[in-house]
Formats: structure tokens, sequence, C-alpha cells
């Protein structure tokens, strides 16, 4: 595995995306991409990880920085960038990962993955991006009817059951509206808390519930992207 920086620019200012690549890609040749957003803490060493991870099923793996560089230190912190973070911004950087990617690295297509903060932020694109290939979003908000009325991204949707903030109510809310429309998603609620996915928080990690997720998601990504 190789990593690197790739520098974006938007309308409120530059950022950066972290990037990992295949060990067994050329530099400019991976063949599919994966966008991972990240949880309120940022850019910290659990997405480097899972970042790592992807490329190591042979993905390229593109993680935006939504907050330019800050990183939080506890969830006081965390609560405050979150808020900060407007939804147009965040959106319209992915974008500019997506297609700085595309263009440094020749990717043509590319699936979305993102945890919490960054779960919402993935459903969200894949409901105004649907050249996206597959959207695996764990445990996010879920954007208004009308947004998600729009979505046409094949969409594996990652919740829990003991979650009190993507509650049952909410995800139960996103099932109805999908079979209002036919819309191209599949629920699973795994008996976990929020956040179960992140090994580096012992009060909510849970390893077998992750395990699976993990599991579906890359049958998700090879079945829709490849490799």
């Amino acid at each position: 595995m190789n990593v690197e920086s790739l520098n974006l620019d938007t309308s409120r200012g530059a950022t950066t995306a972290y990037v990992a690549r295949p060990q067994t890609e050329t530099p400019r040749e991976a063949r599919a991409g994966v966008l991972l957003i990240h949880e309120w803490w940022g850019i910290n060493d659990h997405i480097r990880d899972l970042a790592g991870r992807y490329a190591n099923e042979g993905y390229l793996c593109v993680a935006p920085d939504l907050f330019r560089g800050r990183v939080a230190k506890d969830t006081e912190e965390a609560s405050a960038l979150m808020q900060a973070l407007e939804l147009d911004d965040g959106i319209e950087m992915i974008r500019k990962a997506m297609d700085a990617a595309a263009e440094t690295y020749q990717v043509k297509r590319f699936a979305i993955t993102g945890y919490c903060m960054g779960g919402t932020f993935a459903l969200r694109a894949a409901c105004e991006f649907p050249k996206l290939a597959a959207a695996a979003p764990f445990y996010g908000d879920i954007p208004e009817e009308s947004v998600l009325a729009k979505l046409r991204v094949p969409t594996l949707f990652i919740a829990g059951k003991r979650d009190a903030w993507i509650n049952e109510e909410k995800v139960n809310q996103l099932r109805e509206v999908a079979a209002k429309y036919n819309l191209p998603i599949e629920v699973v609620s795994y008996d976990a808390d929020h956040a179960f996915f992140n090994d580096t928080r012992p009060e909510v990690y849970n390893a077998e519930a992750a395990a699976d997720a993990w599991r579906r998601v890359l049958e998700h990504f090879r079945k829709h992207l490849g490799k």
C-alpha cells in the first residue's frame, strides 16, 4: 500500500484528501475507487487505517478532509466541527475529491462509504451524484424525502438497533421512503450501538457486527465496481 495527499480547491477554501493506493497498482492506472467520508473526528488514525483496508482489497481509497486539517480531541470539539460544516461545502469537497482522483489516477468508477457524519454525507452524495457505482453509508442521518427520492445508486445502508441518534424510527422512515419510490437500497440493522464499526472505541465496538458489515460492503462493492 502507498499513501499520498491530493490537493483540492473548493469555493470555500482549499483542503486535501488522504489517498491510499493498492501496492499492485501503478500510480496512475487504478481502475476502481472508494470515496471514504470520515466521522466527526476528522481524518484520524482510524480513517487512515480504513483507507488502508480498502487499498488492501484492491481499491484506490480517497478520503477528503471535510474539516480542512482539523482533528477533534474530544466529543465537544467534534460536535462543534460537525455543526460548523455546511452541507453544500461538504458535498462540494466530495465532488472535488472524486473529480481530482478521476483525473489524477484515471479512475473510471467510484463507490462511496462513510461513518456517522460521513454516513450522512455518503448517503446524500449518492442521491446527488448518480454516476457513483455504489454506496455504503454507515449509521448516517437520512436526507429529506425529496432528496432521497432521487437515489439511483445501489446503496447498502448499515444501522445499529441500539443507536440513539440514527434510531429505529429514522431507519424505518428510510425503509418506507425506499419502498414508496422503489429505491435501490438495502437496509441492514445489527444489534449494536452507534459507531459499532470503530475498533478504536471499545465502549461501542462490536467485532461480530463489524466483521459481517465489512463482508457485506465488500460484496456490494465487488458486485457494482468489480475487483
